[in-house]
């Protein structure tokens, strides 16, 4: 779990994953540099609670190399597992599902968020791309085969989504994940959504990386 400032949700958050510990997942989270209490809320509830420099695929790859199972799952702070996620994987895993993502919810007043959401689900299912509000899983071994996350300032998931795909399709799991609206919110919900598809437009015709991270800040 990449963290950043996520004091007020980081103990829920975890307190969430606690029946996960109690059979004996690792919990790992990974702070980019908060300027909150994210750390030490988050140590209680953690296996390991690591430092990291800041940006989700470093993070991402710090917990990775430290975790000791052989399917990791990233799953970022303002997203809820379902009930039935761990048998959904732990089914996946067993028929040869190397890798994957959940369905979405997004939760918000908006009640274009149940909209986005379906799209979001549809255009994974057909691309075979998945983001990471989505809680992506995957082969802790084909993962460190594959490099990682690209250090990436945005465009992390798809990139590695894109490498993931060349040696196996994902399994979209139909079990809901349930995450926050705030990024469509805060910003206005179709000018976030208009922004993304922009964003992701360029990355296909080659903008770098970091020039899309400064479009979207």
């Amino acid at each position: 779990m990449p963290a950043l400032d996520e004091a007020a949700g980081i103990t829920a958050a975890l307190q969430a994953l606690a029946p996960w510990r109690a059979r004996g997942h690792e919990v790992i989270v990974v702070d980019g540099g908060s300027h909150d209490a994210t750390v030490a809320l988050a140590a209680p509830h953690a296996d390991h609670v690591l430092g990291s420099t800041r940006g989700r695929a470093a993070q991402m790859n710090a917990g990775a190399a430290v975790a000791q199972g052989d399917a990791l799952l990233f799953l970022h702070a303002d997203t809820r597992l379902p009930a039935g996620a761990e048998a959904a994987l732990q089914r996946a895993l067993a028929q040869g599902a190397r890798w994957g993502r959940f369905d979405v919810r997004i939760a918000g007043r908006s009640a274009w968020l149940p909209v986005i959401a379906t799209l979001m689900n549809l255009r994974s299912r057909l691309t075979g791309i998945a983001t990471g509000d989505q809680a992506i899983y995957v082969e802790a071994a084909l993962f460190r085969r594959l490099g990682g996350y690209a250090v990436l300032p945005l465009m992390e998931d798809i990139e590695l989504s894109r490498r993931l795909r060349a040696v196996a399709s994902p399994c979209c799991l139909r079990e809901h994940v349930l995450t926050s609206g705030r990024r469509w919110e805060s910003r206005g919900v179709w000018r976030t959504v208009w922004l993304m598809w922009r964003l992701r437009w360029r990355y296909w015709r080659g903008t770098p990386a970091d020039e899309l991270a400064r479009a979207y800040r």
